[in-house]
């Protein structure tokens, strides 16, 4: 079992930057890929990022990419997403996922944290 806390979010100005944490507990963490998605209000949860279990490998769609950079810290049991040029349109609930494949969809992924707050404002 994998327990997931998302941390960091906020409001900030467009073109801010801003980093959201996942804590992780479990012992498998270190073998399982990681995700953030976000789901902004009358719109379905789409991908934003994921890193497979050494952190060698990253994915992020054409929306995110150049702007966004996924981490992970084994030793901290933590995933790390650093957000920069923040718009407007970034504004969402993020969520921390672990999954038994690396992925861009929902369905990759078993377990979910609770989602944390991300507000940017023009």
């Amino acid at each position: 079992q994998v327990q997931l806390v998302e941390s960091g979010g906020g409001l900030v100005q467009a073109g801010d930057s801003l980093r959201v944490s996942c804590l992780a507990s479990g012992r498998t963490f270190v073998r399982l890929p990681m995700g953030w998605f976000r789901q902004a209000p009358g719109k379905e949860r789409e991908f934003v990022s994921a890193i497979n279990w050494s952190g060698v490998i990253t994915d992020y769609p054409d929306s995110v990419k150049g702007r966004f950079t996924i981490s992970r810290d084994s030793a901290k049991n933590t995933v790390y997403l650093q957000m920069n040029s923040l718009k407007p349109e970034d504004t969402a609930v993020y969520y921390c996922a672990a999954g038994s494949r690396l992925g861009q969809r929902t369905i990759d992924y078993n377990y979910w944290g609770q989602g944390i707050q991300v507000t940017v404002s023009s």
